[in-house]
Parts: C-alpha cells; sequence; structure tokens
C-alpha cells in the first residue's frame, strides 16, 4: 500500500517504508522538521520523483490518499508523477490533485450557497493506480485546459 499526502506543495508518498518528494516544491521546507535530510538538488523537470532520506519520523498531513497497487517504490512514485506533475514547470497541479481528492475546484460559483465541504483525512484513492493511462490522459487533458 502507498500513502500519498502534500509536503510543501509537492507530493509526498510512502510506499514500503520509503519515501519519495514527486514534483517541485512551491513554497520552503524545513526538512529535518518533516522528518528528512534536505534534498541535495530538486528539478522535477529533470527528475520528477526522488527518495528521501529519512532523519526522523515523518508524518503525512491529511488529506492522505491511500493506493493499494501492484507497484511498490520507485514505480509507485513514477506513477504518481506522471499523474500529477505539469512536466514544463516540475509543479503538481493543483487542479488535478483538487479532483483526486474530491475537493471543490477555485473555480466553482462564488455565489454557490452551500460551503465547500473538506476532504475526507483518509482518501480510498486505488482508482488512481488502476485507470488506464490513456483514459487519465483524457482527464488530465480536460482539467489542464486553459478556458
Amino acid at each position: 500500500m502507498a500513502r500519498v499526502g502534500r509536503l510543501a506543495g509537492a507530493i509526498l508518498a510512502e510506499a514500503g517504508g520509503d519515501y519519495y518528494l514527486i514534483g517541485n516544491p512551491k513554497q520552503p521546507c524545513d526538512w529535518r522538521a518533516a522528518g528528512f535530510e534536505p534534498p541535495v538538488e530538486i528539478d522535477a523537470r529533470v527528475r520528477p520523483a526522488i527518495r528521501l532520506a529519512r532523519c526522523g519520523a515523518p508524518v503525512l498531513a491529511a488529506p492522505v490518499l491511500e493506493l493499494e497497487l501492484a507497484i511498490a517504490g520507485e514505480a509507485v512514485a513514477q506513477l504518481l508523477a506522471d499523474r500529477l506533475v505539469i512536466p514544463r514547470t516540475g509543479s503538481v497541479s493543483e487542479r488535478l490533485w483538487r479532483l483526486v481528492i474530491g475537493a471543490s475546484d477555485d473555480l466553482d460559483d462564488p455565489g454557490d450557497p452551500e460551503p465547500a465541504t473538506a476532504p475526507p483525512a483518509v482518501i480510498a484513492a486505488r482508482w488512481l493506480g488502476e485507470l488506464p493511462p490513456a483514459v487519465w490522459q483524457i482527464v488530465r487533458d480536460t482539467v489542464l485546459r486553459c478556458t
């Protein structure tokens, strides 16, 4: 099983006891406070997923995705990078992330009388790994299309 959350605007995935940073961080990160040695180099345009060395007890912040997959380790990290990272910037797509966690899109009608509900703390997301790549590409293209 893989568990996936966010860290400094990037994705943090735990798979088989190893932790991976997926995408470029979007804000400064106190790596040691997060439980990791500071990475030597981060450039997700070149290498979208890197293994992090632990120096403490990392904690995944909610919401956390849980994926039961037939793959493990770096293969999980690469799958998540393929699904959620924008290659030209190396950043995680906030629109795709919100879609996956079931959160309201910031493009929703601001006059909507029903407030957006927060996603659950743990989200079963097995489907994300099982969805055929061609189908996800259609979803991805639709979500990322500029309007």
